[in-house]
């Protein structure tokens, strides 16, 4: 009748049925979760090395497909700057775009889907970043991180700036090994765990386990500079990706909110440190970073308002860390 509302409680209690609906629907779409609610992260499909024998290493035959908020493709830019392989290894950043539910070619003419199914036709799989492509065979040889980053550590040497520089050096990598199985689960992955849980019994196993690796973490770099001791390895490039991401994102959007990163007392100075180690802040866009997150990820964050706090002048702090490690 003309004049008159449904009662302010009926109202909210009609709103919180649809938007939970729909919220669930949304999220069902884009995180795949257990029987608990817990975030299952799918597999990547492409694993091939170059040094295969349809794969030879060669210059400027190898491109890279990254997106400037995923912190998987992040691993993959700082291992090329750090070796040098920017003249290598050329590279096309995506864009994320939330209405065509996915990355986006930079001019806009295509997706990255279209480019995963022009390489296999038909393909219906996940069409991530990183993608590692060769451009001769027009083919995908690899969009799992881990491995493309092992891939640009040694792979292509003959052509890096700084061949001598081995982010995972034999000697080490059993360590190496061991702190990457540890942190993926807990942090790297632990974090979209956290974000992308649908139940609070979800959310809270993955919290419990996010901060409890943090706190490991910081009692283990009170005394060495990097995770595997004085040698920068692809260990710490792993986790550099996710903790530049942590307090400007992680933290409240995907409700990491226990403790900032900075706010710790070892782990914060080691992500200052690595932050201005030469090359890799060339590789971090915060801007984009935050851009990406609240303003695509619609179901955590309908309103698409981006919160006004950079972070970077706290990652240009002094770092200390050699006062820090025993000498």
């Amino acid at each position: 009748m003309k004049g008159k509302s449904l009662p302010p409680n009926l109202i909210i209690i009609l709103g919180k049925f649809v938007w939970t609906t729909m919220w669930q629907l949304m999220m069902s779409k884009l995180a795949p979760r257990d029987r608990s609610g817990a975030y299952l992260r799918p597999a990547s499909e492409f694993h091939h090395q170059i040094g295969d024998e349809q794969y030879p290493a060669a210059i400027n035959r190898y491109h890279l497909y990254v997106g400037m908020s995923c912190p998987w493709a992040h691993r993959t830019l700082v291992v090329r700057a750090l070796k040098g392989l920017e003249n290598a290894v050329s590279v096309t950043t995506v864009v994320a775009s939330a209405e065509s539910g996915g990355w986006m070619l930079p001019d806009g003419s295509q997706t990255l889907a279209d480019v995963y199914r022009s390489a296999q036709p038909g393909y219906q799989g996940r069409c991530t970043v990183p993608m590692l492509w060769d451009k001769q065979t027009k083919s995908i040889l690899n969009n799992e991180s881990a491995e493309i980053i092992v891939i640009l550590n040694s792979a292509l040497n003959e052509f890096a700036q700084h061949p001598e520089l081995d982010l995972y050096p034999e000697d080490l990598r059993a360590q190496i090994d061991q702190w990457n199985e540890k942190i993926y689960g807990s942090v790297n992955n632990g974090v979209y765990r956290c974000g992308f849980a649908q139940t609070q019994a979800a959310y809270d196993v993955a919290c419990e386990e996010l901060f409890t690796m943090l706190n490991e973490l910081d009692r283990s770099l009170s005394n060495t500079q990097y995770l595997c001791g004085d040698r920068l390895t692809l260990a710490d490039v792993r986790l550099f990706t996710t903790l530049i991401r942590f307090d400007i994102v992680y933290f409240g959007l995907f409700k990491c909110d226990r403790q900032r990163i900075q706010d710790y007392q070892y782990l914060g100075a080691y992500l200052r440190d690595l932050y201005q180690h030469p090359g890799i802040a060339d590789t971090c866009n915060l801007e984009s970073i935050k851009q990406d997150y609240y303003g695509n990820l619609f179901p955590l964050n309908p309103g698409g308002i981006i919160p006004a706090g950079s972070g970077f002048e706290e990652l240009l702090q002094t770092h200390g860390r050699k006062s820090l490690i025993p000498t």
